[in-house]
């Protein structure tokens, strides 16, 4: 389909708007007594808390050096990897579904311990729609941002409900840094393509074709890891905004 950016250089692909809400359930098989406690108790002393959204910096349990942002991080891994590999960053991990909260909360905390253990300085959850926080987050407030492995919405009348959306292209730009890179990588041929016919059409981030092989300081996730086993070629795009 055609598309062109208008005059403040967002995207004006034919698509129909991005919904209020990108997802679907929150919550999939019931959980057990130990995801109920994760969610109960470790979740709320990890959660970002949206009295700091106006100086992000001060969310965290010591001032970070940069701010990176995860959008939907799923099992976790990915979060895990970049907060171990990047001590002094302060990195928020967004993610809506309680099954991924609860993968991610019970690799930080043991077994009955999950209201009094410690819990990382400078990791924190955000567990509304990630759209929320990049409105209300400061202009140029993040270092860098990761959407891995989205959910591709494949049937074209999903479309407006993938997070790589023309809508929310000037929003992602908005809270980045100019020079800040925004990591995003997908198995589906439609999200592909899709995100080479969106990212094509704007003027607020410089673009490159995407590398076919998992570039150095991506750490691995499940679903890359699900995508090779069944033979699908991942994307890994790098987009540095302007």
């Amino acid at each position: 389909m055609p598309a062109s950016p208008d005059a403040a250089g967002t995207p004006t692909v034919a698509v129909k708007a991005s919904p209020d809400r990108l997802y679907g359930r929150q919550r999939g098989h019931p959980l057990r007594p130990r995801q109920q406690r994760l969610l109960d108790e470790t979740l709320p002393r990890l959660r970002f808390d949206q009295t700091r959204l106006d100086d992000p910096a001060r969310a965290f349990g010591r001032v970070p050096a940069e701010i990176w942002l995860e959008v939907g991080f799923g099992g976790g891994e990915h979060s895990l990897a970049q907060h171990a590999a990047h001590p002094d960053v302060g990195y928020i991990a967004s993610e809506v579904f309680e099954n991924g909260l609860c993968s991610l909360l019970s690799r930080l905390v043991p077994d009955d311990q999950e209201a009094t253990a410690p819990v990382p300085d400078l990791l924190r959850i955000w567990d509304e729609d990630a759209r929320a926080l990049l409105r209300a987050l400061p202009e140029r407030s993040l270092d860098r941002m990761f959407l891995m492995f989205p959910d591709p919405w494949p049937k074209a009348r999903h479309a407006k409900r993938r997070f790589v959306h023309p809508a929310n292209i000037a929003l992602v730009a908005r809270a980045l840094k100019p020079g800040a890179i925004w990591r995003v990588a997908s198995d589906d041929p439609t999200y592909q393509a899709w995100v080479e016919e969106v990212m094509a059409a704007q003027d607020l981030f410089d673009t490159a074709p995407p590398a076919t092989t998992r570039p150095e300081g991506w750490p691995p996730t499940r679903y890359e890891a699900k995508a090779l086993q069944a033979g699908r070629q991942p994307l890994y795009w790098t987009f540095v905004r302007r």
